[in-house]
């Protein structure tokens, strides 16, 4: 598979990075994930976009404009054979000597973008739900930035994993929902389609719009506040989203059934919802 390293596509096997890199010393950098889907990226500019606000959030400047972006991604794509995959991009400050503050003067960045296979959920899991755990957030106060530095989130599903469940669900102060450790969180209440608000405590997923698009689009009422703790577990349903998830149904929380422990209303019209709307809209 042939990956892009600063300004070179090659085979993964001849791409190196100097140990000397910022991002591998501090996690100094951000990422960026893009579907693709029948050979077509999914909101490229939407993407590119969230990726520009990490790199503000870092001061790092972006090593290339939009039409540049496009241009390295469309051709990643069309090298490939897969139809359905997803671009990792990597953007780090660079190599310099080990020091804490910003090189000066500044060193040229690390730009690294490679593909790999898009999963797809499976009927049997859409049918079965997810399994959750609550855990304590204790990211730090932005979020909203996808930096590299992924550490309390790999913990945070480590800890789901050894309890034998698909996700965790990421609970700030003791007291407010913010996201799972992978994806973001919907709770329905009554009919209602509740989403936590984008502030510098989540990652605002594009797939997050998606639903509320959706929702809008169908009569599907929705809110976007903030949503309490024991909200989650007197919640009608609970709905995870992602890129590579897609919109699941999660089924239990901390070993206690959501509902009656089977996917929901809400979901079983999202979920057709979006399927329509990936076979119409992401694959057009």
């Amino acid at each position: 598979m042939d990956v892009y390293l600063n300004g070179v596509f090659m085979p993964i096997e001849e791409a190196r990075v100097p140990v000397l890199d910022r991002g591998f010393m501090f996690g100094d950098g951000v990422y960026e994930v893009i579907p693709v889907y029948a050979r077509r990226a999914f909101r490229m500019r939407e993407h590119l976009q969230r990726l520009q606000h990490s790199l503000d959030g870092i001061r790092l400047p972006n090593p290339h404009t939009t039409e540049e972006w496009e241009t390295i991604l469309e051709t990643m794509i069309a090298q490939l054979t897969l139809d359905d995959h997803y671009l990792y991009l990597h953007i780090t400050r660079g190599v310099a000597k080990r020091d804490h503050p910003f090189p000066v003067p500044p060193v040229p960045p690390t730009v690294f973008v490679m593909s790999s296979p898009l999963p797809h959920p499976s009927a049997e899991q859409v049918a079965r739900g997810v399994d959750c755990i609550t855990v304590q957030d204790n990211r730090w106060l932005r979020c909203d930035i996808k930096a590299i530095s992924l550490l309390p989130n790999v913990l945070m599903r480590q800890a789901s994993v050894d309890a034998g469940c698909g996700e965790a669900i990421l609970i700030r102060d003791d007291s407010f929902l913010t996201e799972g450790s992978a994806s973001n969180i919907f709770v329905v209440k009554n009919g209602v389609l509740l989403a936590p608000p984008k502030d510098h405590l989540m990652l605002p997923g594009i797939t997050y719009d998606v639903i509320l698009e959706l929702a809008a689009a169908h009569g599907i009422k929705a809110e976007i506040r903030k949503i309490m703790k024991e909200e989650l577990f007197s919640a009608d349903e609970l709905i995870l989203t992602s890129s590579t998830r897609e919109v699941m149904p999660i089924t239990s929380l901390d070993g206690h059934a959501i509902g009656d422990g089977k996917p929901g209303a809400v979901f079983a019209q999202l979920h057709p919802l979006y399927q329509t709307f990936k076979k119409e809209i992401m694959r057009k």
